[in-house]
């Protein structure tokens, strides 16, 4: 079942043990993925491409209420459960700080993605990341796709 995907962090480490021990590169991203759209989609695609295992990094409700006032639209139950759905997501955790750093610590990923709309120096845990000798990359947004454009245009 899809709901198999939605780890606890006490889950993460035997995961992950078994993913390396298969040689099995980790990507890690994360985000509110709130309202999932055609960018989140690509977005996320493309990023479980760039190696063998693809971490989602969920924000808590309310850690998407701290940083996006009125927010989510979807409880953090409904967007796990859609994350975990998508054949190329395997794994969603949860964390529920303003940034993702402390999960990005447990999960110590090859490779550490956000969109190309971040500068590489400005995504949370990428020195980390690379003092490890991984990687942090951006991938290319689809342009005119966002939650916030979806929900002005419903509300338009």
């Amino acid at each position: 079942m899809t709901a198999d995907k939605i780890l606890a962090e006490a889950q993460l480490p035997a995961t992950l043990a078994a993913w390396r021990a298969a040689g099995e590169r980790i990507v890690f991203t994360n985000g509110c993925f709130d309202l999932l759209h055609l960018g989140h989609v690509d977005y996320l695609e493309k990023a479980r491409a760039l190696g063998d295992r693809l971490v989602v990094g969920l924000n808590t409700d309310a850690s998407v209420s701290a940083i996006k006032p009125g927010r989510p639209i979807q409880d953090e139950t409904s967007r796990a459960r859609i994350m975990a759905a998508l054949g190329f997501v395997d794994a969603v955790v949860f964390f529920g700080e303003d940034t993702p750093l402390r999960l990005i610590e447990l999960v110590q990923p090859d490779i550490l993605v956000k969109g190309d709309d971040y500068a590489l120096d400005g995504i949370v845990g990428h020195e980390l990341v690379l003092n490890r000798g991984g990687q942090v990359l951006t991938v290319p947004l689809v342009a005119g796709y966002s939650t916030s454009r979806i929900v002005a245009k419903v509300r338009g």
